[in-house]
């Protein structure tokens, strides 16, 4: 019988991207050859794909597919750790994927896996997941993938694929300029990761929650109100709420209020905040106070609106997207935006690689 070295179990590995263990074992029963042992996993399939269902696939890569700069898909597939990622055997898996959804009249991942596989119609989506995963050795999952259609469609891969992006615009033809224009968006979504296109995509309903959550925190944090309401917070406070100890400390440093927060107690601070909520209607009646609330959710819209966002490269620092594509071509209209980012909301595990890699080859 062949001597089954740790290199040729690295090569193995480097092959098919199969588990270690699985590698050594294919190896012992082919008694060292490659070829054959290759074979071994590729028929190992359903079983293994079984036993690994219930693990988690947080890993993975981002990949795009384009149709003649007009129609694109992106998809995400996962994978259980980052090392599978970076395999050969899996990122052409996962191109696979994003050719097949490019094609595909599936509104969800779920009607995608019964279709026949774009690069082998002999067999289904699902069928050859199931064979990826027996071969790579580790759980895969399509997680999900989004289309877009315009007069000019753009991606951007960023980190190797750890975030896809498209970008698709109507109304300015697909240009160089035009494409140049929106790669250069498509960076600024994977950069700041806008929720909307603009203000105008926020329906009243979700204004009227950010404006209660803005609110709400501002009376939560009472030293950061107009003066005039903070002080009368602190003189009901003092009248009655305070212990003495934050009564002293108040006399001590109120000639200096931007200080005072670090003295006094947190049991004085949550009882000025409880104050302020219990005054909440009169409070938010008054126009100072008003002005600082709308302040903050236009700041915050400009956060969160890609439009509104200062451009990444804008040259003053001052430009907002939106103007930076009027000055490219007035008639470009950003259509619709998709961002994916690899394991976003879901649970990771946390494993040292190394050390896993060590029990296996000792058992």
């Amino acid at each position: 019988m062949a001597d089954i070295t740790a290199s040729m179990v690295k090569e193995l590995r480097e092959m098919t991207g199969a588990g270690m263990m699985d590698c050594k074992k294919a190896l012992n029963e082919t008694n060292g050859n490659m070829d054959e042992a290759v074979e071994v996993l590729r028929k190992s399939g359903a079983a293994k794909a079984e036993k690994k269902a219930s693990r988690i696939a947080a890993e993975g890569i981002c990949r795009v597919a384009i149709d003649n700069d007009k129609t694109a898909a992106v998809v995400e597939v996962n994978s259980e750790t980052d090392f599978v990622a970076k395999n050969e055997t899996f990122q052409e898996f996962v191109q696979s994927v994003a050719d097949q959804a490019l094609k595909t009249s599936a509104a969800d991942v779920e009607g995608m896996m019964d279709e026949k596989y774009v690069a082998d119609a002999s067999k289904t989506v699902k069928e050859v997941l199931v064979e990826k995963t027996a071969t790579i050795g580790e759980k895969l999952s399509i997680r999900r993938f989004a289309k877009a259609e315009g007069d000019c469609v753009v991606s951007y891969i960023h980190g190797g694929g750890r975030i896809g992006v498209l970008v698709a615009a109507n109304g300015a033809g697909d240009s160089d300029a035009v494409k140049e224009a929106l790669t250069n968006v498509a960076m600024q979504v994977a950069a700041m990761n806008p929720t909307y296109i603009s203000r105008n995509d926020i329906s009243a309903d979700e204004l009227a929650k950010e404006k209660e959550i803005t609110l709400e925190s501002a009376l939560n944090d009472p030293f950061s109100l107009p003066k005039p309401i903070l002080q009368k917070l602190i003189d009901k406070a003092v009248a009655g709420v305070w212990s003495d100890e934050d009564k002293a400390i108040y006399e001590e440093k109120k000639s200096n209020m931007n200080y005072l927060p670090n003295f006094l107690s947190d049991a004085a601070k949550a009882a000025l905040a409880q104050l302020a909520l219990e005054d909440k209607a009169n409070i938010s009646a008054d126009k100072i106070f008003s002005g600082l609330v709308e302040g903050r959710i236009s700041k915050h819209l400009k956060e969160i609106c890609l439009l509104d966002q200062v451009y990444v490269k804008a040259e003053d620092g001052k430009q907002a997207v939106g103007k930076y594509l009027e000055s490219v071509d007035k008639n470009l209209v950003v259509a619709k935006f998709v961002r994916f980012e690899v394991g976003e909301g879901m649970e990771k595990k946390s494993e040292n690689f190394a050390e896993e890699v060590a029990k296996q080859m000792q058992g």
